[in-house]
C-alpha cells in the first residue's frame, strides 16, 4: 500500500514552522522537532510512503542487516568499476536475495544486447554457414552466407567458422576470445578504457559485430526467445525492447521488411507466453540512430507511425539511440519528430536524454526537449539534476527516469555510484525505474546487477525493502501497457512478491 503524499502546502507549512522556531530560539534544538524533520525527510524518499506488512518488515530487517554488513566491507562494490567487482557482487547475500525478488518489468533494454555472449558464441556461431572476419581494427565481424562473402571495407578475408575451428588445437580458448570480442568486459577497465571516446568506440564496434549474427533470420528467432528466457529466469515478467533499423536477412542475403520483424517479435512472445504463463509479454520501441540525417529520421518516424497503426499491440513508440555527445540533438531533429502531429496522429516517444555530463551544452538540454516533445519516459536522464525546471516537470507530470547504473559507470559518466545523480532524485521521491540497457556488453543478464547497484550504491543505507518494492511497481505502472494489462501484470507481480516475502520472512 502506498500512502498518498502530503500536499505541498502541508510540507511548506512544516518547513515554515521549523524555520521560525529555530530562528526564534537560541537554545539547543528540540529533539522532537528533529525527529519530525527526519520522519518528514524519510517520507519523501522513493518508497518512503509505502507501508510494509509484518512479514515484509521482517524481510526488511534481515535485508538491512545484510546491507549494513556489506557496506562496511572493503572494497565496497558500487564504489569500484563493475568489471573489477562483478565476482564480489555475485557472492553477495544482498544480490542473491535481489535475484530471487520479482522485479516487474525491464523498460530500457536494447534487443541486440539482451542475450548473454555465451549463448551467442556457443549457439549462433556454431551454426552452418557462419563466416567470420578479423578486422583491421582488431575486432570481428560475422555473416551467414551460402558462399564466401565478398571482401568489404575492413574485412578482406572471410573464413567459415566450422572450417576454422577444425584447424585449431584449442577451440575453447578461441571461443573465449570470441566472447571477449562481443563484450566490453575486461579485468583492467581503467587501462583499456581511459576516456569516454575510447569506451564508446569499443561499444559501437561490439554492436556492429553482434549485428551480423542476430540479424540472420534463424538466429534472430532463437535470439528473441533466449532473451525472454534470460529475463524470465531473473524474475522479470515483461519487457520493452528498443530495436534498430537493421533488416533481418536470409542465407541468400535477401532481407525482410520491418513488418516481418515486428510480427516475429509478436509471434515469439506469444509462443514464450504459452510456455511461461506468468510472463505478461513484450513490446518494441522502434528507433533511429542519432548519427542519421534529418531526412533519415523523418523516414524512420513515418515508418514508426505506420507500424504502430498496423501493430498497436506490439509497437510502443519511438526513440533516438546512439551516443548523445556525438549525435544530433532532439531539437536538431525537431522537424522529423513533429511529423506525427502534422499527420494528425499520436506516436509515443521514449527518448534517451541527458546521458551526458557536458553541462550547459545543446546535448545537455535534451532532457528539457524530451519533455517538450511529451516523452513518456526519459532514458538515463543523468543530466536532469542540472535542470531544475525539467526536473520539476518530470516529477509533476510523472515522467519517470530509466536509470541504468552499470551502463552509466562503464561508459564513464560516473565512477563511484554513490555519486550518481539518481541518489539525489531517489531521496526526493522522483519517479524512476531501474533497467540494464545493454547487459550482454557489460557481462550481465537481466536486471539483478543493476538493482543491486541502485539499492546498495545509489540508495545508500536509507534505501530499504520499500524502495525495492516501489521500483518494481513503478516498472509496471510506467510501462506502455494499457491500464487493463497493467492491472493484470500487477496482479501477477503481487502474487509472486507475496510468495517471495513468505519464503524469506522466516529465515
Amino acid at each position: 500500500m502506498i500512502i498518498p503524499p502530503e500536499t505541498s502546502s502541508d510540507v511548506s507549512l512544516l518547513m515554515v514552522v521549523v524555520f521560525l522556531s529555530i530562528q526564534g530560539c537560541h537554545s539547543a534544538p528540540d529533539p522532537k522537532q528533529r525527529d519530525q524533520m527526519l520522519k518528514q525527510e524519510r517520507s519523501e524518499r522513493l518508497g518512503g510512503r509505502m507501508e510494509l506488512s509484518e512479514d515484509e518488515q521482517r524481510v526488511d530487517v534481515m535485508l538491512q542487516r545484510l546491507k549494513i554488513k556489506e557496506m562496511s566491507t572493503s572494497p565496497f562494490p558500487p564504489a569500484k568499476h563493475f568489471f573489477t567487482v562483478r565476482h564480489l557482487i555475485q557472492n553477495s547475500p544482498v544480490f542473491k536475495l535481489i535475484q530471487k525478488m520479482p522485479k516487474g518489468a525491464a523498460l530500457h533494454l536494447h534487443n541486440s544486447a539482451m542475450v548473454s555472449v555465451d549463448w551467442l558464441v556457443m549457439n549462433a556461431t556454431y551454426r552452418p554457414n557462419c563466416y567470420i572476419c578479423f578486422t583491421w581494427g582488431n575486432s570481428v565481424n560475422f555473416i551467414f552466407s551460402m558462399t564466401t562473402p565478398f571482401p568489404r571495407w575492413g574485412c578482406s578475408l572471410w573464413k567459415r567458422l566450422d572450417v576454422l575451428r577444425a584447424g585449431l588445437s584449442d577451440v575453447p580458448k578461441f571461443d573465449e576470445s570470441l566472447m571477449r570480442n562481443l563484450t566490453l568486459f575486461t579485468e583492467d577497465p581503467e587501462t583499456s578504457y581511459p576516456t569516454q571516446d575510447v569506451v564508446w568506440e569499443r561499444f559501437e564496434t561490439v554492436f556492429y559485430a553482434v549485428n551480423g549474427l542476430i540479424t540472420y533470420a534463424p538466429v534472430l528467432k532463437d535470439h528473441i526467445y533466449q532473451g525472454l528466457k534470460e529475463l524470465y529466469d531473473d524474475n522479470i515478467q515483461y519487457v520493452e525492447l528498443r530495436i534498430g533499423q537493421s533488416k533481418a536477412y536470409e542465407l541468400d542475403w535477401s532481407t525482410h521488411d520491418r513488418a516481418w520483424t515486428i510480427e516475429l517479435f509478436r509471434n515469439i512472445t506469444e509462443n514464450f507466453r504459452a510456455n511461461h504463463p506468468e510472463f505478461v509479454g513484450s513490446r518494441v520501441i522502434l528507433s533511429a540512430h542519432r548519427s542519421s540525417g534529418v531526412s533519415q529520421v523523418k523516414q524512420a518516424v513515418q515508418e514508426a507511425v505506420e507500424m504502430q497503426r498496423r501493430f498497436p499491440d506490439i509497437v510502443a513508440g519511438f526513440d533516438l539511440v546512439g551516443r548523445e555527445d556525438k549525435g544530433g540533438t532532439i531539437w536538431y531533429f525537431r522537424d522529423a519528430l513533429s511529423l506525427p502531429s502534422k499527420l494528425g496522429t499520436k506516436l509515443p516517444f521514449f527518448f534517451h536524454a541527458g546521458e551526458t555530463n557536458l553541462d550547459g551544452t545543446d546535448v545537455d538540454r535534451n532532457v528539457l526537449d524530451a519533455l517538450l516533445f511529451n516523452t513518456s519516459r526519459i532514458g538515463h536522464g543523468f543530466a536532469l539534476v542540472h535542470h531544475p525546471l525539467a526536473r520539476q516537470l518530470s516529477r509533476t507530470t510523472r515522467v519517470p527516469l530509466e536509470i541504468c547504473p552499470i551502463s552509466n559507470q562503464v561508459l564513464k559518466l560516473v565512477s563511484d555510484l554513490r555519486n550518481h545523480p539518481a541518489a539525489v532524485l531517489m531521496s526526493d521521491g522522483h519517479p524512476m525505474v531501474v533497467s540494464s540497457d545493454d547487459p550482454s556488453l557489460f557481462g550481465t543478464t537481466g536486471l539483478s546487477y543493476d538493482f543491486y547497484q541502485a539499492f546498495v550504491g545509489i540508495g545508500g543505507l536509507d534505501a530499504n525493502l520499500a524502495t525495492l518494492k516501489e521500483l518494481a511497481i513503478n516498472s509496471i505502472r510506467y510501462s506502455s501497457l494499457s491500464t487493463q494489462l497493467q492491472d493484470k501484470a500487477m496482479a501477477v507481480w503481487l502474487e509472486n512478491w507475496n510468495k517471495f516475502i513468505a519464503e524469506n520472512s522466516e529465515t
